[in-house]
């Protein structure tokens, strides 16, 4: 592994909007990695190499043996593939592939090549995320809500891929929302039934709504990708000791009076990709994988059991 003052050198695929407004800067940021190559063929970072294909870099570049992909899901699974066969370690944006079987199919080809797989949840990094599952460890969960919704064309303008078969739709982002639910419940969750919005001109849906049981306990999900105004990404666990509040995807945490006043307010800033980073540098070092597929089975489920409902096309 080529290592310089800067940091390890690391390649990105995929120089799209998630790699320049979060890869990008957490990398310089972070100190861990230098970002010594690009895969791109709409255009790479100024003063850094770039390829027009995976091969070529791999060609290229035996020197870089950690690569990061920002691609979009449904594209990614050859190219990871590929990376871990040439001998490289790899980190996936998530969600980490278009279905349980491709994440599956390179967890285990990771491990048989004793290479780093690191499949990233960054909500799970949010600031009060940890204390809100440290809080919810010796809790009964009772009933979960969770509201997550934002508008595409502020966050999404442009990306075609979300709406093509593969590409999630809302489920993008809530299965940020999933991730997190899936980390600090004390408890394991599955799908009962769901309810999925679909543009008539998309093979993903808009919005949806989508219930949970667990041992002891319900959840709810209402998810919309046209909700105009500030984001709402919130999450309310209600246990037999108070209601714990997750607000802003998980960077500030609310408990009610019957708490306790030490964990009344847990503020936060989102840092969420410079913590992916040093996470993954940290498996480098120990030549550990972290692959962790509840949030996609989730939404996966969701699939599998929802009831498809037409709405009016989406245009962008």
């Amino acid at each position: 592994m080529t290592v310089t003052d800067s940091g390890i050198d690391l390649a990105i695929v995929g120089v799209g909007k998630i790699a320049r407004d979060q890869h990008i800067p957490a990398i310089r940021a972070g100190g861990q990695f230098r970002l010594a190559a690009t895969v791109s063929r709409s255009g790479g970072v100024d003063g850094v190499e770039n390829h027009a294909t995976l091969d070529a870099l791999l060609t290229a570049r035996p020197d870089i043996t950690a690569i990061s992909f920002c691609n979009p899901p449904q594209v990614r699974y050859d190219g990871a593939r590929a990376a871990l066969e040439a001998g490289r370690h790899v980190m996936l944006e998530k969600p980490p592939g278009a279905s349980l079987a491709e994440v599956q199919d390179l967890a285990a080809l990771a491990e048989a090549k004793g290479l780093t797989l690191y499949a990233t949840w960054h909500s799970r990094h949010a600031a009060s995320v940890a204390n809100a599952k440290a809080w919810l460890a010796d809790r009964i969960v009772r009933e979960v809500r969770i509201d997550w919704k934002e508008d595409v064309r502020v966050w999404h303008p442009g990306q075609t891929w979300i709406w093509q078969a593969g590409g999630l739709g809302v489920f993008d982002p809530a299965i940020n929302a999933f991730s997190i639910l899936t980390e600090i419940l004390p408890v394991p969750v599955h799908v009962t039934m769901a309810e999925l919005f679909f543009p008539s001109n998309c093979e993903t849906p808009i919005a949806a709504e989508v219930q949970f049981k667990g041992p002891g306990m319900t959840a709810t999900a209402d998810l919309d990708f046209l909700y105009e105004g500030d984001p709402m990404w919130t999450m309310a666990v209600t246990t037999d000791a108070g209601t714990l509040i997750l607000s802003q995807g998980g960077a500030v945490m609310e408990i009610d009076a019957t708490a306790g006043a030490e964990w009344d307010v847990q503020p936060g800033i989102h840092g969420e990709y410079p913590a992916l980073y040093g996470a993954f540098a940290g498996l480098l070092a120990d030549g550990a994988r972290e692959v962790d597929t509840r949030p996609l089975t989730l939404v996966a489920d969701a699939f599998m059991l929802g009831r498809r409902v037409t709405v009016a096309p989406f245009h962008e």
